[in-house]
């Protein structure tokens, strides 16, 4: 007779997955919680303290590690020895295994450093079990999902037993599964006290690089197949990392087609440039960079704004606000193709508009999360930075003209400021009245991006303000800004010819203002 040893906290499904087990003639070992559903469902069910002849110890920290546990999982049939261990010591073998583990890595976040509560959400027993099973798996299969219970049960109704193919198929999927709940683990470790994270590193390497941890560790799984990738001959899909918390899994979609890969891409950077406006703003994104930012009182009015920075690169584009939609915004947005409209919520009249773009997804959507990382790979590993910050008038934001910026100006740098942080390198950006009217993105140099920002611009920035992302390494880009207009320049300064340009803005009397800050975009 077939034994499967069943031990889960996710019961879903496993009273049915047991009664068909019965049903075909298997031998049912079970503990704790998972073996009273079974038995309250009148199948027959052995305790597994009746095989190990030892009681769940240490506040059931201690059930399943036994030899007669995993020495039933882990024998090899075809091998002498180990049958003979088997008979010598009474052990018998196990055919499956299903289990699952405790809950860290669905909330990991929601345990405080150090909480007793999140080291009893730490699984001993059930990994091993897991893990044994998955080893052994050609002897032995293994079932971590619930979604597995049904493809199982019909393969052995069908076959009476189960593939090799299948065994190593549940085998990859129990040690993905133990792979993403150590990497929970580590990562609350990691998020709770970054020390922890440089263990490894001598104090001399810890002090130049506390920033970073000395290793990470990232399961994901895929949660969200798409039609392609970036073009229809290359595969494409979402992944969420296990513990994760990710306003793509909790937002509402009303309407359009299902989300292509570059809109998942270009909304995730119009919704979080937005988010760094605290007045109504919205942000127009397209092929990953802005083409339209602007501020208003009201959200419809933003919308517009934006819009008229660059109403040709808008088609198409991707629209983020942060602030509910109302019917004026959706009616405005209703003339232009766009392909997103992501906003925190959505008035009932604006969606009852809204639906009638069959084409459009509506996206109400929570704010995103902080990103730890700015992950990119490259042969053999992954580039890894800190997200890039931008500060406000930070400290070492100085005037460096002798022309000073009045309010208005100061206002109107800050703006452009957070909009060029999201632009492509190299960067500029000219802006009036918190309003893009010119964004230069991508070019090689930055005398092209000013002129690009300033043919954009079509003379709406004079008297604006210009963002650089980086320092003019040559006066011909201030020249070329204070062409399209502005009176006020704010970039990071560092250049070797700092003082060629400071002298330039001067001549031309404009107010420059130096962050201390670079924000190159690659």
């Amino acid at each position: 007779m077939p034994t499967a040893l069943i031990s889960v906290y996710d019961k879903t499904g496993v009273v049915e997955f047991a009664q068909s087990l019965s049903q075909l003639g298997w031998s049912l070992i079970s503990s704790g919680g998972t073996a009273r559903a079974i038995a309250d469902a009148g199948i027959p069910v052995t305790d597994v303290a009746d095989v190990t002849g030892v009681p769940a110890i240490l506040d059931h920290r201690v059930v399943t590690l036994h030899p007669k546990v995993h020495g039933g999982i882990l024998a090899d049939p075809t091998n002498a020895e180990h049958v003979a261990d088997m008979d010598e010591y009474g052990i018998k073998p196990f055919d499956l295994v299903v289990g699952n583990l405790y809950p860290f890595g669905q909330s990991p976040n929601n345990f405080e450093h150090g909480s007793g509560e999140a080291v009893e959400m730490i699984d001993i027993g059930g990994p091993a079990m897991v893990r044994a099973a998955a080893k052994n798996h050609a002897h032995v299969a293994v079932i971590v999902d619930p979604k597995n219970y049904r493809p199982v049960i019909d393969e052995l109704r069908s076959e009476g037993v189960l593939s090799e193919a299948t065994r190593r198929r549940l085998a990859r999927a129990a040690f993905a599964h133990t792979a993403a709940y150590d990497a929970s683990i580590v990562t609350w470790f990691d998020d709770t006290d970054l020390d922890l994270a440089n263990e490894s590193l001598t104090v001399e390497e810890v002090d130049t690089a506390s920033a970073l941890p000395a290793s990470i560790h990232l399961a994901l799984s895929n949660a969200q197949p798409l039609r392609y990738g970036e073009n229809p001959h290359q595969e494409g899909a979402r992944y969420r990392q296990a513990g994760a918390t990710s306003w793509w899994d909790s937002m509402t979609q009303y309407g359009g087609k299902a989300l292509s890969y570059l809109n998942l891409y270009d909304t995730e950077a119009a919704w979080r440039l937005v988010h760094r406006f605290d007045d109504p703003a919205c942000v127009v994104v397209k092929h990953a960079n802005p083409c339209g930012v602007a501020i208003a009182n009201d959200i419809a009015t933003a919308y517009v704004r934006a819009h008229a920075c660059d109403p040709i690169s808008a088609f198409g584009g991707i629209v983020a606000v942060n602030r509910t939609v109302t019917n004026e915004m959706a009616v405005a947005l209703g003339d232009v193709f766009t392909e997103v409209v992501v906003a925190p919520g959505f008035g009932a009249d604006a969606l009852v508009t809204l639906s009638a773009k069959k084409n459009l997804r509506v996206i109400a959507a929570n704010a995103p999360s902080p990103l730890p990382f700015d992950v990119r790979p490259i042969d053999g590993g992954l580039l890894v930075q800190q997200p890039d910050p931008v500060d406000m008038r930070s400290d070492a934001w100085r005037v460096v003209t002798s022309v000073q910026p009045t309010e208005g100006q100061w206002a109107d740098m800050e703006f452009a400021w957070i909009v060029c942080a999201a632009v492509a390198s190299n960067a500029i950006v000219y802006t009036k009245d918190q309003q893009a009217f010119g964004i230069g993105a991508g070019q090689q140099n930055r005398l092209d991006s000013a002129r690009i920002a300033a043919r954009r611009a079509e003379g709406r920035a004079s008297g604006g303000a210009c963002a650089s992302d980086a320092f003019f390494p040559f006066r011909d880009g201030l020249d070329a800004t204070a062409e399209a207009g502005v009176s006020c320049i704010i970039q990071p300064g560092g250049s070797m010819r700092d003082d060629e340009v400071i002298a330039a803005a001067d001549e031309r009397g404009l107010a420059m203002v130096f962050t201390g800050q670079r924000h190159f975009r690659h």
